[in-house]
């Protein structure tokens, strides 16, 4: 990694009423740190917090995490079923000045190429401040095919994480740069900066 990639801040919420209170290991968290290290060429600052399915908590964690630690980018991992404990969704769009519809439409165009319960997800990434929000699927295997996408498949499918470069660019964010055998970032030709000598 080179030292000249700008630092991005990276916050990972794992929504879990049974990991938080552990009942059972949290892989959410994992899962994400894993996936984003390898695809991400920037030095990533790491803020983890593991909360239980209570809107207020999740609410409070996605305030903090933008608004006192300045993180770039939050991902969440779980409560985005139909389950009556299930409102990650709800307590992501009670903090938004923005809603970004399209993520959520991808996430579940992704998995219902693998099962027809996809339509059951209720995943939506929103804009607070300069961040993105954005809800995950819960299992590992999920997660990792929602961001990478479909690149064997016929056509075809992009991940959403293709996109999400060039967004943290329009909100004001630092200049995220991809390990493109994990996933290419699209950016306008106007938007891209000149390519790194080795890079």
């Amino acid at each position: 990694m080179s030292v000249d990639f700008e630092p991005v801040r990276i916050g990972v919420v794992s929504v879990s009423d049974r990991a938080s209170s552990g009942v059972y290991e949290d892989k959410g968290i994992p899962a994400l740190q894993d996936w984003l290290g390898r695809a991400v060429r920037n030095p990533i600052e790491w803020q983890t917090r593991l909360i239980p399915d209570e809107m207020s908590r999740i609410s409070a964690a996605l305030c903090e995490l933008v608004d006192e630690v300045g993180c770039h980018l939050v991902l969440t991992t779980g409560g985005t079923g139909p389950a009556p404990r299930d409102v990650t969704p709800e307590a992501t769009i009670d903090v938004a000045d923005k809603v970004m519809p399209g993520f959520g439409e991808q996430m579940r165009q992704i998995s219902l190429a693998f099962v027809p319960t996809a339509i059951l997800s209720r995943q939506v990434a929103v804009i607070r401040g300069k961040a993105l929000i954005i809800n995950l699927p819960g299992q590992p295997k999920s997660i990792a095919e929602t961001l990478q996408g479909l690149p064997q498949a016929t056509p075809p499918v992009h991940g959403i994480f293709a996109a999400v470069p060039y967004c943290v660019d329009l909100i004001g964010g630092p200049y995220i740069e991809t390990d493109e055998a994990m996933c290419k970032a699209f950016r306008p030709k106007s938007a891209l900066r000149p390519a790194r000598p080795g890079a």
